[in-house]
């Protein structure tokens, strides 16, 4: 049962902490997900949040109640009866009423909350045997002696500020706005209808069923009830009961009123007494608005997210390292090793042919030294990339680049899936792809990977042994000139040492040349199985670098959104409660 029906003496209680809780979880939602949610809902919220903020802000207990309803339902007259006094203008010619007129119960200043909800004309209802002031403090007039006036009412509706609405369905635009605008602002809804209008399509579609979140500050009234048989009464309370549940309003109860036989009247003003007791229903309409708008966004958000971590990335990585030139620089990193070995193991009077074949690296301006050219050498294009630490590794070509963008949407999409579509569109718009920006960053990352490792020491042994064979062959060459010269200048010939049936110098020479060339061939052998040892290592540092700009460019602004989405759907499911 709504807590403004009879027999309760309170308002289901809000704790300013708790409305000021939900109010900041609201405007939290609204930081980390506006961009992404529904313009309108948003527009909404944020108007709700304003006026939490605004309304939390003023000084005083009181709760503002408005009689909204369409033209001719009797809601002036309804006003008057209430008030005690015909303050609310009443006329045969519609639309009558075009201002909001309150009326306030208690000595407590309303002006600063009056002038919040923008309504000028103000009645003070005074207690029973005073005399009555109106606006400005002029005598108002006398008080009714109507039926409606009478009646004992359990309570006190001390704080009350009522509010006579101009009718929604006004021909006059401006009227309209007016009673649409102060209804925004309002504690408790009391809609005013007559047997004529008590269905009409405007009242439920554009203001209860929106409103039905506020069935704890929402109260109904078929008013003008004298024109009908009491069966017909009772008859058109449950047909509108009905309405206004499905409307949306739970637990809908309506009150039937006459202001020329005062029927209703008294349960009207006790409910209303009801209202204002505990001076709750202020913080319960701003929390049943952050409530709706809240429910309003939450469609707008999915109940879980992924988790960027573990949405595979091999077919990205792949892409990005194609891109990056992994392979052609791999190609070079093992093409350098196996020069390199060479440098250092191959057949020591072989190792001059090395000058004739270009460096890989360097040619990718990838070398140790940074791709720097000497000061003495002419700059052209390449060197001037190198200077401004860019690579010489070819650009992708169109089709790797086609790979790189299907295999990020891909990711992207995988990573986003069961997102709203706005959401997901952001995730979409959050990697990073335009102005060459991933193509630089994938260059500095290979610049930036070390692509040498230290020399294995079997370079450093066959090196000794290289040397020792090639001063062996070389003496024996030497030492067959020498005799070679003694003969020519027909000198005694020096007996010479022999190994078996060979003489010692041609031993020296054959043993130092084929052994040597053959342990070039050997080394040159084993440097293949080492280019693919280095060509792997390299791969994995290559591999690591890559992933990095992947993770910078795609991975964490994709993550980055999906941690707005979390934060907005937390934020409104605490919001909502």
């Amino acid at each position: 049962m709504s807590p403004i029906r009879m027999g309760r003496a309170t308002v289901t209680p809000v704790s300013a902490a708790e409305l000021g809780s939900r109010t900041t979880e609201l405007s939290m939602a609204l930081v980390s997900g506006a961009d992404e949610l529904d313009p309108s809902g948003v527009a909404v919220a944020r108007r709700v949040v304003d006026k939490a903020v605004e309304r939390s802000g003023i000084a005083g207990d009181h709760t503002v109640v408005a009689l909204a309803g369409a033209t001719g339902s009797g809601k002036s007259s309804l006003f008057n009866a209430l008030v005690g006094a015909d303050v609310a203008t009443i006329g045969a010619r519609r639309p009558t009423t075009s201002r909001p007129t309150a009326g306030l119960w208690g000595d407590s200043d309303p002006s600063e909350l009056l002038d919040w909800l923008g309504v000028a004309a103000r009645h003070v209802v005074e207690l029973p045997g005073t005399a009555p002031k109106g606006e400005g403090g002029k005598a108002a007039p006398a008080a009714s002696t109507k039926p409606a006036a009478a009646g004992q009412v359990v309570g006190s509706l001390d704080g009350l500020v009522l509010l006579d609405l101009p009718d929604f369905d006004s021909r006059e635009l401006e009227h309209r706005r007016e009673a649409e605008r102060v209804l925004e602002l309002v504690d408790v809804f009391v809609w005013v209808t007559d047997p004529q209008k008590y269905a009409d399509a405007r009242l439920h579609d554009e203001f209860v069923s929106l409103l039905s979140q506020h069935d704890a500050v929402t109260l109904a009234v078929l008013n003008q009830s004298d024109r009908l048989a009491p069966d017909a009464v009772k008859t058109l309370t449950q047909d509108l009961g009905k309405l206004l549940v499905a409307d949306g309003v739970t637990d809908a109860k309506v009150l039937a009123t006459s202001t020329v036989t005062g029927q209703g009247i008294p349960e009207l003003k006790q409910r209303l007494a009801n209202a204002v007791a505990g001076h709750a229903a202020s913080r319960q309409r701003l929390k049943a608005d952050i409530v709706g708008a809240s429910l309003r966004l939450r469609p707008g958000v999915a109940d879980s997210e992924a988790d960027v971590g573990r949405v595979p990335r091999d077919e990205l990585d792949a892409s990005l390292a194609r891109a990056a030139g992994v392979p052609i620089v791999l190609d070079a990193v093992a093409r350098d090793y196996r020069r390199e070995a060479f440098a250092h193991t191959g057949w020591l009077f072989a190792r001059w042919t090395k000058g004739f074949a270009a460096d890989p690296l360097r040619r990718l301006r990838l070398d140790r030294t940074g791709g720097r050219p000497p000061i003495h050498v002419e700059i052209d294009g390449a060197d001037v990339r190198a200077v401004l630490g860019r690579s010489s590794i070819p650009a992708p070509t169109v089709s790797t680049v086609s790979a790189v963008d299907l295999a990020t949407r891909s990711f992207v999409r995988e990573a986003s899936e069961g997102l709203p579509v706005r959401w997901a569109q952001a995730a979409e718009e959050a990697v990073d792809r335009g102005d060459g920006a991933l193509t630089d960053s994938l260059d500095r990352a290979v610049i930036g990977t070390s692509l040498r490792a230290r020399r294995p020491v079997w370079w450093f042994v066959v090196n000794i042994l290289q040397w020792v064979l090639g001063l062996v062959a070389l003496a024996g060459l030497v030492w067959y000139a020498v005799l070679w010269g003694f003969a020519l200048l027909q000198l005694p010939r020096p007996e010479t040492p022999s190994v078996g049936i060979l003489p010692l110098p041609l031993v020296m020479l054959v043993v130092g040349v084929l052994i040597g060339i053959g342990l070039g061939v050997l080394s040159r052998w084993w440097a293949r199985i080492g280019a693919r040892h280095r060509r792997t290592v390299v791969g994995k540092r290559l591999t690591e670098s890559v992933a990095t700009v992947a993770d910078e460019h795609v991975l964490i602004p994709v993550d980055e959104v999906l941690l707005r989405h979390r934060e907005t759907r937390e934020h409104l499911d605490a919001a909502a409660g």
